[in-house]
């Protein structure tokens, strides 16, 4: 059997080295796609969280008065980066009302 040529073994390997970025990109692209349903997923979760405390749904200006009322609350003390990374004893959710 004859001995391929370097040049075969290095476009060989140059081959392999193509496929495998190919299979690194499909990875990251599908994971990327993952994280930005993942992503989406919560912020609709929160808004609801948010029209069901409010009890109605929200508006444009609902927005902008929870933004305001948020960056308020971080200038003045940090209380809901506070709130939000407070533990809860046991592990569990608290849910209140």
């Amino acid at each position: 059997m004859a001995q391929r040529s370097y040049k075969e073994r290095i476009a060989e390997l140059q081959m392999k080295q193509e496929q495998l970025e190919a299979q690194k990109r499909a990875l990251q692209k599908k994971q990327s796609e993952e994280d930005r349903k993942k992503r989406t997923r919560r912020l609709i979760e929160l808004g609801g969280i948010v029209e069901s405390v409010l009890g109605r749904p929200t508006t444009d200006e609902d927005k902008i008065r929870l933004l305001n009322f948020l960056n308020r609350q971080e200038k003045n003390g940090c209380f809901f980066t506070k709130a939000m990374n407070e533990q809860i004893p046991g592990g569990e959710k608290s849910v209140e009302g």
